[in-house]
């Protein structure tokens, strides 16, 4: 009966992976799909151009950081692109109140209150923070969005500068 039972909970871990509004809620760091919508999906040479084209243009680093005790605790060196806000935790895909108001926050703050402000979220490739916090954005009314899908990992392999990060403040 154990094995019955088994092939039985499989399908509904599956069904478990996204929420009943579309959010990724666990095992993060697995194979990705080719786009985000509404997002436009980048490659790191597309990413170049539209720094290059739109340098007003907005980076959002999603990767985790553990919070304890009211703090983010280093537990890794990080480094992003230069030039990021590093918006921790605000991709998974459930967020309590404390953590959608840090992610609205920043938003606002960073793009000026305009919601057609150019917004490129990433994390590393086969990530599904980013992805997540796109459907975030698009929901609070950001509609310039963008999404570097293999982020981290394709700009150090392209061989270009990362820079050692810290987590946005909570406000």
């Amino acid at each position: 009966m154990s094995g019955l039972l088994g092939l039985l909970l499989i399908p509904l871990a599956q069904a478990e992976l996204f929420s009943a509004d579309g959010y990724r809620l666990g095992q993060y760091r697995s194979p990705t799909p080719a786009s985000a919508e509404p997002a436009r999906t980048l490659d790191t040479a597309a990413l170049q151009r539209l720094l290059a084209e739109q340098p007003r243009t907005a980076l959002i680093d999603t990767y985790r950081r553990p919070w304890r005790n009211g703090q983010f605790i280093e537990d890794e060196v990080h480094a992003n692109l230069p030039g990021s806000l590093w918006l921790a935790n605000t991709g998974d895909g459930r967020l309590d109140e404390r953590w959608q108001a840090y992610f609205s926050h920043h938003l606002r703050e960073i793009s000026h209150g305009d919601p057609g402000w150019p917004l490129v979220f990433y994390c590393r490739s086969d990530c599904w923070l980013s992805w997540n916090a796109v459907k975030r954005a698009h929901r609070l009314g950001y509609g310039n969005l963008y999404w570097y899908r293999d982020g981290i990992d394709a700009w150090e392999q392209a061989g270009l500068p990362l820079l050692p990060a810290r987590p946005a403040a909570l406000p």
